[in-house]
């Protein structure tokens, strides 16, 4: 691959996602934000609904923060706590990275063939609520491949290289170099992920960010037995 076709791959697509993300947030939450809803279709049908939604959204929230520690906290963090690296990858990476996978593809399947199969789901869908399902299963699948095809790839370490080109955009300073040596596997992985990311703000996953933080702050209600006479 060409100097530019790298620097476009890893340098300038993935902040041009991360723009679009933080700009279309802001606008979504400032001009849009009576729009923002997960659009439950549970009237329609509630079985499959309920145990893919609660497998996927437990699978991904493990994943999200399995991609936190491995991505954005250097090895030297970890060594300091005494993790070394056979303990992280046996540990870490393939035991709780597969099984976090695997519920978030078992959710996602599930939800997937939901909307695809029942044709009062399917008939109320958008365009966007389609596409959304897609990408989301065609990422995860590319995700859990990459950690289960570590052991068969000995001499690549990616928290030395693509964790290290991930930390570096946000430094402002991208090692677009290191994403040379990375499989194919996970730089698709990684394309999908900032693909994701970029429409993020314009699909119903919106609503991952509409967390009730005033119920934290409000005050209290008090309620008073009716007085009996």
């Amino acid at each position: 691959m060409s100097n530019f076709g790298s620097i476009l791959l890893w340098v300038i697509y993935p902040y041009v996602m991360l723009l679009s993300f933080v700009f279309g947030t802001i606008i979504r939450f400032g001009w849009f934000r009576a729009g923002i809803t997960a659009v439950s279709s549970e009237m329609l049908e509630k079985r499959k609904l309920m145990v893919g939604s609660l497998l996927f959204h437990v699978g991904i929230i493990l994943a999200f923060f399995g991609h936190i520690l491995g991505i954005l906290i250097p090895k030297t963090w970890t060594a300091f706590f005494g993790i070394s690296d056979e303990m992280y990858h046996l540990f870490g990476s393939l035991m709780m990275g597969t099984g976090a996978g695997l519920l978030a593809l078992a959710g996602m399947t599930i939800l997937t063939y939901r909307r695809f199969t029942n044709v009062r789901v399917f008939v109320t869908s958008s365009w966007s609520d389609l596409i959304v399902n897609v990408a989301l299963l065609i990422t995860i699948i590319l995700g859990l491949a990459s950690t289960l095809s570590s052991p068969f790839l000995p001499d690549f370490d990616y928290r030395s290289t693509l964790s290290v080109w991930a930390r570096s955009l946000f430094y402002l300073q991208p090692k677009w170099q290191l994403m040379a040596s990375v499989p194919w596997i996970y730089k698709i992985h990684v394309i999908c992920g900032f693909a994701i990311f970029g429409f993020f703000p314009y699909t119903r996953l919106i609503h991952a960010l509409t967390l009730p933080w005033q119920y934290i702050f409000r005050r209290y209600i008090v309620y008073r037995r009716k007085p009996r006479y």
